[in-house]
């Protein structure tokens, strides 16, 4: 089944070339079906390229999955076009009295501040809130990660000596998970981040599952034991080029970086994670999402 996007938003075209099932609103209305509906909170600064990575992986299930675009209002991104934001995303104050069957919040370049000295904490809280009685299952990544981790769990992040860069192995730690269902015992995540959580709080903690753990990664796949919480401390929406974009970028502006790790091959870049990615998010839509959100929508249970 095709996601349900504009059809004159950037992704459609890129995602259309690709060959990937995209369908505009226009079609899909002539289709009998629910679709299930998917809020995407996008922190990132480069929202265009964010997007299409996200529409990429929710397009490659049997669902019709239709996207909504959220953008925070106490912060104006300086890197898209306030035509593209006032044309594609919605404000909180517009989707608040809303139920979305899936959420996905993203990571941010903010990771080296306290989360309270964000600009924009109030009002993600608030959306954390929001994702807790409005929403069936949502998936948090890398900083997005973290950030509910500590609003939800009190679980703090720590300052790493250096960037955590690179495609790095990591192993299935539960038998038999949903979630991890077609991924093999090992299999590779992307990393780019500046900090990390303690492996023990998240251990140690009775309210979370870890799935998956690296040797020099750390732990960076987990849920809520009641799945309305799915935790991604990688990338792995992220795209064949962007961790070399990343690199390059952090080389032009003089910042300490070094080669991101098991990447490079040859003259080209190593795609080891592609197919994890595409299992994963089929799985979140699939077993956490689909399965279990009622073709009536009511607010669901608060649970923490």
């Amino acid at each position: 089944m095709p996601i349900l996007i504009p059809k004159n938003i950037p992704a459609y075209d890129i995602l259309e070339h690709e060959n990937v099932f995209v369908m505009n609103e226009t079609r899909a209305q002539t289709q009998d079906i629910r679709p299930i509906e998917i809020l995407i909170l996008n922190l990132m600064p480069t929202k265009i390229e964010t997007e299409t990575q996200l529409s990429r992986l929710l397009a490659n299930t049997p669902l019709q999955v239709k996207l909504t675009l959220l953008r925070t209002a106490t912060h104006n991104p300086k890197n898209t076009s306030e035509t593209h934001l006032h044309e594609f995303y919605k404000s909180f104050d517009e989707i608040k009295d809303k139920n979305f069957d899936g959420m996905i919040i993203t990571g941010a370049p903010v990771e080296q501040l306290e989360f309270e000295e964000v600009e924009y904490w109030d009002e993600l809280t608030k959306i954390f809130d929001f994702a807790n009685t409005n929403v069936t299952s949502t998936m948090y990544l890398c900083w997005g990660a973290q950030a509910a981790l500590y609003y939800h769990y009190g679980i703090k992040k720590h300052l790493l000596p250096k960037k955590l860069f690179g495609i790095y192995p990591h192993k299935k730690m539960v038998k038999y998970e949903a979630l991890l269902n077609g991924i093999d015992d090992i299999f590779y995540c992307p990393q780019s981040r500046h900090t990390a959580i303690n492996d023990e709080d998240l251990l140690n903690n009775e309210n979370l599952i870890v799935l998956g753990k690296s040797e020099d990664a750390g732990v960076t796949i987990i849920k809520s034991k009641d799945n309305k919480k799915i935790f991604n401390l990688g990338h792995l929406e992220y795209d064949k080029y962007t961790l070399d974009k990343e690199y390059k970028r952090d080389l032009a502006k003089g910042l300490p970086i070094e080669e991101p790790k098991n990447y490079y091959f040859g003259d080209d870049v190593n795609v080891l994670w592609r197919s994890t990615a595409n299992i994963l998010f089929y799985n979140w839509l699939n077993y956490y999402v689909y399965q279990v959100t009622p073709y009536e929508f009511k607010k669901v249970e608060k649970k923490y």
